[in-house]
């Protein structure tokens, strides 16, 4: 464990702030290269700079960023007029998927924070300084990081990069697609070829048909590289724009859209959203009847896609109800409608109980409930002892938690699904994952990744 934070009191500024939101998410100027990042339709939170930061691995990273956290505020020096959920202190975080990981899990402090919350703006100054903060001085901070609101230089145009054929790769070798420079950007396989993770899914069926686990989830990466270059920023607008019903977040170069809410602490109230059954929006092409029937009948109608469904719901509320006095969920998922898949979905809502004198905190939630059913399998120990042996490869961040917390205990924390970790200005490693029951067929898991992969491949420009 190791932070930045020096012995000085944190103190912070809130105070209204006069920027529209559009139509695709925040501002567009609000969002750079190197900015901290979570959004969702117009609502959303963004950092600029670092204050500090937080760092861990092992199985007590939660836990002891929970410390880290609740330290830092306990004396701070707030000042707040708005006091709504994202005002005042605000820390941007990415967990490492797993306890055995050598990925640095962190959690990062900006030195201004911007938020829209149903159309009201602010922005948060925050210091470890002695120095006073005034209105005029939080103002004039937000202008050196965004001068005059002006936009980010504009980013390489979407489909900029011609087509990279996925199915070039059906035995580990490289996709290759043409730039409108002339230049090559290549896709590759990560970890495992397509063929070795076909076999490792079969691997896997074997194990749950021996009775050890009922699911398993495993995942593989896939390796872009992009002479022209990536740029974080064009990035985080594209999938803001085209995944609007998921929340695109951003930290430390760890990018993608989620569609999976692990917990949301709102006062009292926490809330997730399950998924947990993908059917690909592709496969509906050319059938008769609506796609939205077509998805009724093949993904809610599947006795697979459900049973997979049951046991990450049952995983999530298991795990949250020692925390909840009260909680409900849905009694029948429902379908939710991406642009490249359509999942089956439950949300949960639960009362938080008191423990002990006090509400359980966002990170001590998180603590309890990952690895959930849905990015792991059950039973936990089981599945994730077998991701290791069967998938070859370090998740880092992937399926891990990202998000946001607060002061006053509210915080959104997500499982970083349907992203990527931007290696370096030319380099992209793309992560997507199955779950796998007794039921999977290794093509099928396979052709879902690919489903998967395409909310980032289209941030990138690359067509699949």
């Amino acid at each position: 464990m190791t932070s930045t934070l020096r012995t000085s009191t944190l103190k912070t500024l809130t105070v209204p702030l006069d920027v529209d939101s559009a139509s695709g998410g925040l501002p567009s100027f609000l969002v750079r290269d190197d900015v901290l990042c979570w959004s969702r339709r117009e609502n959303g939170l963004v950092g600029f700079g670092e204050l500090a930061r937080f760092t861990a691995t092992g199985p007590d990273r939660f836990l002891e960023a929970d410390i880290w956290w609740r330290h830092l505020i306990l004396e701070a020096e707030i000042t707040d007029a708005l006091e709504i959920p994202g005002t005042g202190p605000v820390a941007f975080g990415s967990f490492a998927f797993s306890k055995t990981s050598a990925h640095v899990s962190r959690m990062i402090l900006p030195e201004i924070v911007v938020g829209i919350r149903d159309g009201r703006a602010w922005l948060t100054q925050l210091t470890l300084d002695d120095a006073e903060l005034t209105e005029e001085g939080a103002l004039a901070a937000f202008r050196r990081w965004v001068p005059s609101g002006n936009p980010a230089p504009a980013d390489p145009a979407p489909g900029s990069l011609a087509a990279a054929d996925p199915a070039a790769d059906a035995h580990g070798g490289t996709a290759v697609g043409q730039s409108l420079s002339g230049r090559q950007a290549s896709l590759a396989s990560g970890s495992l070829s397509e063929t070795d993770w076909m076999q490792a899914v079969a691997d896997g069926v074997a194990e749950i048909r021996t009775g050890k686990l009922e699911k398993l989830v495993l995942a593989r990466d896939v390796v872009a590289t992009i002479p022209d270059g990536v740029r974080a920023s064009g990035v985080l607008r594209e999938l803001a724009a085209r995944y609007r019903e998921c929340w695109t977040y951003g930290v430390d170069g760890l990018v993608g859209a989620t569609p999976e809410m692990l917990i949301q602490v709102e006062g009292r109230t926490a809330q997730a959203r399950v998924l947990a059954g993908t059917l690909d929006r592709r496969d509906a092409e050319g059938v008769d009847g609506s796609p939205m029937a077509y998805a009724e009948r093949v993904l809610a109608g599947s006795e697979k896609q459900r049973h997979e469904h049951e046991i990450a719901i049952q995983s999530l509320t298991t795990q949250l109800a020692p925390f909840s006095e009260a909680m409900n969920a849905h009694s029948e998922p429902f379908i939710l409608e991406l642009p490249n898949v359509w999942h089956l979905a439950s949300d949960v809502k639960a009362e938080l109980a008191d423990i002990e004198g006090h509400v359980p905190t966002c990170l001590a939630l998180i603590n309890a409930l990952h690895p959930t059913a849905a990015v792991c399998g059950t039973p936990t120990l089981v599945a994730g002892a077998l991701i290791r042996r069967l998938e070859h490869m370090d998740r880092g961040p992937y399926a891990g938690p990202v998000g946001w917390l607060d002061g006053a205990g509210n915080g959104e924390w997500g499982i970083a699904l349907r992203g990527a970790v931007i290696e370096d200005s030319h380099t992209v490693r793309l992560y997507a994952g199955c779950g796998v029951v007794e039921g999977s067929l290794p093509e099928a898991e396979l052709a879902e990744t690919w489903a998967k992969f395409r909310p980032m491949l289209e941030s990138l420009g690359i067509r699949s």
